[in-house]
């Protein structure tokens, strides 16, 4: 699923799968409306998925305020769905942001700014 800002992908074996999200531009209302429904179908058929996610924000310029709160609520829905995600941007105020996050979620995430040391985070 593409997007304007979101380029999304996910496959996976059982219930274990792997995401990979690479976010450009701003993130808008709209951008959510269209990401959380492919989503949510993409693992509509599977009872309890288990999903490592890579995230690519080195393109990122942040959010407009509907699409933060889209965010929030994004995470609060589906977070158990998630082990591990990995972020990978370019230093700044989002290695910060996933500091914050990680003591609100029960999965792993952890910010990178090499892709490659990222994947060998989520052993894919």
């Amino acid at each position: 699923m593409e997007t304007k800002a979101f380029k999304f992908e996910i496959n996976g074996n059982g219930d274990h799968f792997y995401g990979t999200l690479k976010v450009t531009g701003k993130l808008t209302h709209e951008d959510y409306e269209l990401f959380v429904p492919a989503f949510e179908q993409s693992l509509q058929c599977i009872k309890e998925p288990r999903v490592k996610m890579l995230v690519d924000i080195t393109q990122w310029d942040g959010f407009e305020l509907e699409a933060a709160w889209d965010d929030l609520k994004f995470g609060l829905s589906h977070g158990s769905e998630f082990t591990k995600i990995a972020v990978v941007g370019q230093g700044g105020l989002s290695q910060y942001g996933v500091k914050i996050v990680n003591w609100f979620t029960h999965y792993e995430m952890k910010y990178f700014e090499d892709i490659h040391e990222a994947k060998e985070w989520l052993d894919v």
